[in-house]
């Protein structure tokens, strides 16, 4: 099965100190959980984190909650013949004052 997700952060949210150079930029490490069975009030099917490591998690740290996923297209085809589900397009804008 194929998943068509849309995501949507909150970059104010970011912590920086998260963001590490890499070799053809800057990088953050992301988490998200989708729950398909059961979308949330608005429609999402999920949220999105950033990520932290083995020993945060042990001591009860949790990441950041930034935004939410939400599924617009599912393909069931699975080569079996089914057809392929697709949301209506969303209109999208956004402003490129981003606060870091």
């Amino acid at each position: 099965m194929k998943l068509g997700l849309s995501v949507k952060i909150n970059v104010s949210k970011i912590d920086k100190e998260r963001l590490f150079n890499g070799e053809k930029g800057t990088y953050l490490d992301l988490t998200t959980f989708i729950d398909l069975d059961n979308p949330g009030e608005y429609g999402d099917h999920g949220f999105i984190s950033q990520s932290i490591s083995k020993e945060e998690r042990a001591n009860g740290v949790q990441g950041n909650i930034l935004g939410n996923v939400k599924v617009f297209y599912r393909d069931t085809n699975n080569n079996s013949g089914g057809a392929a589900q697709q949301a209506p397009a969303q209109e999208n804008s956004f402003d490129d004052k981003i606060p870091f």
